[in-house]
Parts: structure tokens; sequence; C-alpha cells
């Protein structure tokens, strides 16, 4: 390396250091019909956790070349939901 040159060593991006399950939502009850089919298995159009928060199928999710899911390409209000679906959040209207 010539004088003037200064070698950089690149942090990981942030999200690489949190586990993937931060971001898979599980334990979830169909709702509505089914709207198709991903990896053998039926895409429901809602899906509610034990909590009553409903989410909204929303696409496919996105994988990163070593194949884990690409948790950055998530927008707000977006989760996992195994074996690779985006299911957005519903938002629930406030009191008045």
């Amino acid at each position: 390396m010539g004088k003037n040159q200064i070698r950089l060593n690149l942090a990981p991006k942030v999200s690489r250091s949190f586990p993937i399950e931060y971001f898979i939502l599980a334990n979830l009850q169909s709702e509505g019909g089914i709207i198709g089919h991903f990896g053998g298995k039926p895409i429901a159009e809602t899906v509610v956790d034990r909590n009553g928060s409903r989410y909204h199928f929303a696409g496919v999710a996105p994988r990163c070349s070593d194949g884990r899911f690409d948790v950055e390409s998530l927008r707000t209000g977006e989760w996992i939901v195994k074996p690779g679906l985006i299911y957005l959040m519903e938002k629930t209207a406030k009191a008045a």
C-alpha cells in the first residue's frame, strides 16, 4: 500500500447482527381466503397473532446472496412469515 492509502475494515451491516427470528411472525391463525400457494403451502389473505393483531399478505420476502431473508428490505410494519412471505400489520384506529 502506498503511503497515502488507508485500509478500511468496514463493519458488517447492522441487521446481520440481529437474529432473523426477530423479524419472523409465528403461531398465527389464518383468516380470510387462500390467495395462492408458495413453497407448496397456501398463502392466507390475512393472518392473526395470539395478541389479535392482524396482518395482510404483502408479497414474497427477498433473500440475501447467502440465502438468509433480507430483513433490511422490510418496510415499517412488515414482517416475515415462513416459508418466506411478507405480511403488513393492519393499522388500528385510534380512539376518539
